[in-house]
């Protein structure tokens, strides 16, 4: 009887510590970016990138909008491995085609982004309260931190 009762404490144990271990963060809100904390373009501080963005996110989906030179920009991620096509505006302000895929690395998510022959890398996470998106590929190395003001 004593042995069955730790086999089923041990099976809740397990069970709950792989529900915590299963968990997504939620990035959802508004994010100012922190240029001090930033590596943006090759590794230099500050500058370039979005400097403010809101998050929203679903079980299924994950929406980023920011400010461009033509107002609001919006893309969308599908979160399960699947392709997402997001038309965004690009040199010289013709429209561009590019083709995503997001899918969980542990609490990472990380976002495989083809624009034509450029393929670059996303690789969002969360800790102490703080947005951190590592970029390669495309135009360079880049590490975006950001602060939830929302």
């Amino acid at each position: 009887m004593k042995r069955a009762r730790i086999g089923v404490i041990a099976a809740a144990i397990l069970a709950v510590a792989t529900i915590a271990w299963a968990q997504k963060p939620d990035f959802s809100g508004t994010w100012q970016l922190d240029p001090e904390q930033s590596q943006m373009g090759g590794g230099g501080r500050g500058g370039g990138g979005m400097a403010q963005m809101t998050v929203k996110q679903t079980a299924e989906m994950l929406t980023v909008e920011r400010q461009g030179r033509g107002g609001t920009v919006s893309t969308t991620y599908k979160l399960d491995g699947s392709e997402s096509v997001n038309t965004v505006t690009g040199r010289g302000g013709e429209s561009m085609e590019q083709r995503s895929t997001a899918k969980w690395d542990g609490a990472k998510l990380v976002v495989v982004t083809k624009t034509g022959e450029t393929e670059s890398t996303q690789t969002w996470s969360l800790a102490n309260g703080m947005l951190t998106i590592e970029r390669t590929g495309g135009r360079g190395p880049s590490k975006a931190v950001y602060k939830k003001t929302t």
